[in-house]
């Protein structure tokens, strides 16, 4: 495996964690919260299809290369600029606590009007 030159990380993500608060009905309301800057990689692997609301839609995939952290999870998502990253797996490819490859799916908005 090729380990990226400190210098192909020059991408600035924010991780986010989500918080739960109470929705004063007894549910409750899941909001996220920027936690620390991160900088790595982005590479487009493809797209994947997403089943919603009856229909099958393409959804754009990436892979994000990261400096090694422990915590992240899949309940965590990655910003960087306008652009929104839910993460569906981190892993440390070696095992040596160098770097954390994230599997993402990018977060696209929908918009209310016709294109």
């Amino acid at each position: 495996m090729t380990h990226p030159p400190i210098g192909a990380r020059r991408r600035r993500y924010v991780l986010e964690r989500f918080v739960d608060d109470p929705d004063g009905f007894g549910g409750h309301l899941r909001r996220f919260v920027a936690g620390p800057l991160l900088w790595g990689t982005l590479d487009s692997t493809g797209h994947a299809e997403r089943t919603r609301g009856g229909r099958s839609d393409a959804v754009a995939t990436h892979r994000i290369r990261l400096a090694f952290r422990a915590d992240v999870t899949p309940a965590m998502r990655l910003v960087s600029g306008s652009r929104r990253f839910a993460i569906r797996a981190a892993g440390d490819p070696d095992g040596r606590g160098r770097d954390l490859v994230c599997e993402v799916e990018e977060l696209i908005e929908a918009t209310g009007g016709l294109t």
